[in-house]
């Protein structure tokens, strides 16, 4: 099991908690009051830092409900929050473009992260021909 230190900005923002055996996503809130306007953009707080395991990112992503909800869409589609990311006052944001006028309220949820381990080193090798199977270039369903 990994540990992950976390600092709450807010004492009245909902601790975060894993939900053991429904999913290995972890919710994270609001830690503001949000009104915007269709068309605006937000950094909105989500009220936490945190020191991730050594080797692991944070993936940062929508929740299913998040668009039905409150209308909001975040425009980084997916956020990653590096290992170096982890001094006292480094907080989590969410970037989000309202498509609706929206209010969102403190301790909603909002999005939700998991952590995942660094990518290996690699290194490319250049060729002039793979050996794999052609399907027929990138959405081909591999039928011509």
């Amino acid at each position: 099991m990994e540990t992950i230190k976390i600092k709450y900005f807010d004492d009245r923002l909902e601790k975060l908690c894993y939900i053991d055996g429904k999913s290995d996503w972890i919710d994270l809130r609001a830690a503001e009051d949000v009104d915007l306007k269709k068309g605006e953009f937000r950094m909105i707080s989500l009220g936490v830092a945190m020191q991730l395991p050594e080797g692991y990112e944070a993936h940062i992503l929508p929740r299913s409900s998040t668009f039905k909800n409150f209308g909001i869409i975040q425009t980084n589609h997916m956020g990653v929050v590096d290992g170096s990311y982890c001094g006292e006052n480094d907080i989590w944001k969410y970037p989000v473009l309202a498509m609706r006028d929206t209010h969102i309220s403190f301790n909603d949820r909002i999005c939700q992260f998991r952590i995942v381990k660094n990518q290996p080193l690699i290194q490319f090798e250049e060729t002039d021909h793979l050996s794999g199977q052609d399907r027929g270039g990138f959405g081909s369903t591999g039928k011509r």
